[in-house]
Order: C-alpha cells, then structure tokens, then sequence
C-alpha cells in the first residue's frame, strides 16, 4: 500500500477510481516490475496472463506480419494501462521502448476484481472509448494529412503525453521532451519515408517552431505555429 501512497500516477491511472480499502486489495494482488529498453512485456498471439499499470516509461504495442515485418500500432505513456483484461489472447506485442516501470496483475485475478468493483469497469470503458477516440483520430491522420501535418500532430501529441500532471484537472503540456522513437519508427509510424521524416524536423527547426538540442531531444519553440501546421 505505501507504493501505491507515492505512485507518480496514482491520480491518472484506472485505480484512480478506488477508494484506500481497495486500493490495499487491488495492491495486494500486484507487483512493480522494471522492464528495460528492447524487452518484451506481452507477446502477440500468446495467452493473455498479465495486464500492468505504466508508472514509468513507454512501450509501444506492436503487430507482426507473416513474413516477420512489425508495425506499431499504439504507444503506452505513463498512467496507460496495458493488455487485454476479458480476453483469452493477446492481440499485439507489448515491448519497452525505453527503460520502464510498471505495476503488473494477473489477468485473471484482475477480471475477477474488476467484476467484483463496477467503478474500475467504468474506468477501463472510459479508457477503452478514448483508445478508439485516438484511434481514430490516427485513422485520420494517415489517410488524409499531409506530410508536414503529420508531423506537426505527432509532435503535438508527444508534448502532451509527456506533459505534468499537477492535478487531475490541470495538465501543462510539455515544452522539452525526449521521443522514444527513433527517425525511422517515427517514419514506421506516421507512414512516410525516413528522408521525408528528417526533411521535415529540419524544416521546423529552420522556421523555429521546435529546437532539436539533439537527435532525440524536441523543444517546441512555437505552439500557436504547430497547432496551426497540424491543420
């Protein structure tokens, strides 16, 4: 219980919903586990064991195709939660992109707490609706933007996630932040090309609307200017 007293993300994530009584059950049943970058958490197709907090770091989930090629299909930032409660299989990959922490469950000790608490179902169908919220937003993001509006969005949506949380009502999005991902993931993810990638951080960078301190490092110079990029 006194890890859950100081967790980072104790007011964002799904247990948020729980009084202290049953935050001491749901505890009792977990355990924190340190996952470092590059390993893999949940495996595409196996049996669904474990479902997690993140309390730290990113994963990303990803999607295999028969002949070995990968794809991200979504990207876990902390207070996310992770794997596929009801559900016998896992449907994607869950792999550390950077060093992370989370508090990890067994899938079915979870169902069955989550069936005996109505307000954690609450809060995991919130979660779910706004997942196919972003989803779709994505959706939109690779069939219809531009290049340059792509990228403006990602961008936005990292400075986001990545934002303090101060309170449950107040967020600040972040001004500086590290990606995760490498030029060529954010290419994979985006669908373009790794040249048009960096063509277009280097654009940004000219125009200042974002710094680049290093490879991996953005500082967004100009919010007005990419919120209006992003179309």
């Amino acid at each position: 219980m006194a890890s859950c007293d100081t967790c980072l993300v104790r007011n964002r994530a799904i247990c948020a919903a729980l009084d202290n009584r049953e935050i001491a059950a749901l505890s009792a049943m977990g355990r924190r586990r340190s996952v470092t970058a590059g390993e893999s958490l949940i495996w595409e197709d196996d049996d669904s064991l474990l479902v997690a907090n993140v309390i730290e770091g990113v994963l990303k989930m990803t999607t295999s195709t028969a002949d070995g090629r990968e794809q991200i299909v979504g990207v876990a930032y902390p207070s996310d939660f992770i794997g596929r409660p009801f559900s016998q299989t896992s449907q994607t990959s869950v792999v550390a992109l950077t060093d992370a922490r989370v508090c990890v469950f067994s899938r079915n000790d979870f169902d069955r707490f989550a069936r005996e608490h109505p307000e954690l179902e609450h809060k995991l169908l919130e979660r779910t609706l706004a997942e196919l919220d972003r989803t779709r937003a994505w959706m939109m993001l690779l069939g219809r933007k531009t290049a340059s509006e792509k990228i403006a969005t990602f961008l936005l949506d990292m400075s986001d996630r990545f934002g303090n949380v101060g309170c449950t009502t107040l967020h600040v999005p972040a001004q500086r932040f590290t990606l995760p991902f490498s030029r060529q993931q954010v290419a994979d993810l985006l669908g373009l090309t790794i040249e048009t990638v960096s063509r277009q951080f280097t654009r940004l960078k000219i125009d200042r609307v974002i710094g680049l301190p290093s490879r991996r490092e953005v500082e967004v110079i100009d919010r007005h200017a990419l919120t209006e990029l992003a179309g």
